[in-house]
């Protein structure tokens, strides 16, 4: 979270697999009940409905104000910030993201829906938070996350933001994006996790948590039955192969420039990718786009006033 006079800047990185912000990670699936749920946690109480996150992740649509998901989960990730600060009343500039090629076509549809109560109230783990949304600016998700970066970006730079639902893409030319070379692929992490879980059920007649599956992404290794790693390790290997395929559609050359990796995908490239890190930089900061939403932020409002 970052202060600009009264305002209180919360940068939200709306992610299919975790909602993060500057200072929290959780993954974005969210349960709606009717009435209050049995066991307490991140449960967030607007508009009559109770929601629950952190349980699994959210489904791919390709266009999050279908549905009241994002919305209720942008309340839960400004009460995580401001309850780190014991703040239950405040007024909040929100500062998100959209996949780099969405942001043209949806940013003022995603503005809207996220600015559609100025004035808000909800309880978040039996507390009551009071806010004033003044504001919302939508920001480019990969290029967030390499904000703090920009400064070593000379010559010919790709960034590659691996997500839960997409791959994003991006020329960073002598520290200048290039608009006409930002692409995104419906490759994300997710397809990862189906195709590892299919393998495991078609050859061993198991269903396995995605928590395992995203334990040996995240470490390269799992305590668990070698038969099952080694299934398992092999269809995130395949999914490996198949990123760096797409990078080299959008003519990825080591040897002409530097790759910026960023996103949950950080982990399948470091440890399953056959690739010459020597000239890639990873942002293992899994809350870094959500940093550079609230940088870029401050430095508008900043110039502004």
């Amino acid at each position: 979270m970052q202060v600009f006079k009264n305002l209180k800047i919360i940068g939200i990185d709306h992610g299919y697999g975790n909602i993060k912000t500057a200072n929290t990670v959780t993954p974005t699936g969210v349960t709606v009940y009717d009435t209050e749920p049995t066991f307490e946690g991140n449960v967030l109480l607007y508009d009559g409905l109770y929601y629950r996150f952190g349980e699994g992740h959210k489904p791919f649509i390709s266009d999050k104000t279908e549905d009241n998901d994002f919305y209720a989960a942008t309340l839960f990730g400004i009460a995580k910030e401001l309850s780190r600060e014991n703040i239950y009343e405040a007024d909040v500039y929100i500062a998100a993201g959209l996949p780099l090629t969405w942001v043209k076509s949806q940013r003022e549809n995603f503005r809207k829906y996220l600015l559609k109560n100025s004035e808000v109230t909800f309880t978040f783990k039996k507390k009551r938070f009071e806010i004033h949304i003044v504001g919302c600016s939508v920001y480019p998700q990969g290029y967030a996350a390499v904000i703090g970066k920009l400064g070593e970006m000379n010559g010919v730079n790709m960034l590659a933001d691996i997500g839960n639902g997409t791959i994003n893409i991006m020329y960073i030319n002598n520290k200048r994006p290039v608009e006409s070379k930002c692409y995104t692929e419906k490759l994300g992490i997710d397809q990862c996790m189906t195709a590892a879980k299919n393998a495991v059920l078609d050859k061993f007649g198991i269903k396995i948590e995605d928590t395992i599956i995203e334990n040996i992404i995240r470490n390269g290794n799992a305590n668990i039955g070698k038969k099952y790693l080694d299934c398992i390790t092999a269809q995130i290997r395949i999914y490996s192969e198949k990123v760096l395929d797409t990078l080299e559609k959008y003519e990825y050359n080591s040897e002409l420039m530097k790759l910026y990796i960023t996103g949950g995908g950080v982990s399948v490239i470091k440890n399953f990718a056959e690739i010459d890190l020597s000239n890639v930089v990873l942002i293992e900061d899994i809350c870094a786009a959500a940093k550079g939403y609230e940088t870029i932020c401050l430095n508008s409002l900043r110039r502004s006033s």
